[in-house]
């Protein structure tokens, strides 16, 4: 199971998909991961920094949106003030 998770002043919100389903065709799981893209790309949009979690390894920055990817952690950016 994948996931996207987006940090924000609530805490953190997570939407999961199955890369096997989304490849067998489920429609149920082509809209998880279609909305998981859009909301990577407006967060990115908007200054997010994106970090490729996998277990045993050092999180990776990434600027693409990876549907393979085990886990991905969007972190707003920060306003000082």
């Amino acid at each position: 199971m994948s996931r996207l998770r987006v940090l924000n002043h609530m805490g953190d919100c997570q939407i999961l998909w199955d890369p096997s389903a989304v490849a067998a065709g489920d429609p149920e799981a082509q809209v998880a991961v279609a909305t998981a893209e859009r909301i990577f790309a407006e967060h990115r949009t908007r200054g997010a920094t994106a970090v490729r979690v996998r277990p045993d390894r050092a999180p990776e920055r990434i600027e693409q949106f990876d549907p393979e990817a085990d886990q991905i952690v969007l972190i707003p950016r920060m306003v000082g003030g």
